[in-house]
């Protein structure tokens, strides 16, 4: 047998990547700088829902430090002597 014949397994995986080649080919581009400023316009339109550029009102916000525990506050706060 000559080494030149191609496997059943080569020719599948050369369709495969041939169908996944022209799926690339036909997915439609746009260049970089549009990209970007549609990026940006998108920021903006939305930046007033952005909790992160924006602030929780405290009341919705779950994660509000809680009222400390006044037994670890007065044993952090004092000195090692034990004075406040």
């Amino acid at each position: 047998m000559s080494s030149k014949v191609p496997s059943s397994n080569s020719i599948a995986h050369t369709r495969r990547m041939v169908q996944q080649l022209k799926v690339e080919a036909s997915i439609e581009r746009i260049k970089v700088s549009k990209a970007s400023a549609d990026l940006m316009n998108y920021c903006n339109e939305h930046a007033r829902n952005d909790p992160l550029l924006n602030s929780i009102p405290a009341s919705e916000n779950p994660f509000k430090e809680k009222k400390p525990c006044t037994i670890l506050y007065r044993s952090c706060s004092t000195d090692p002597g034990g004075r406040p």
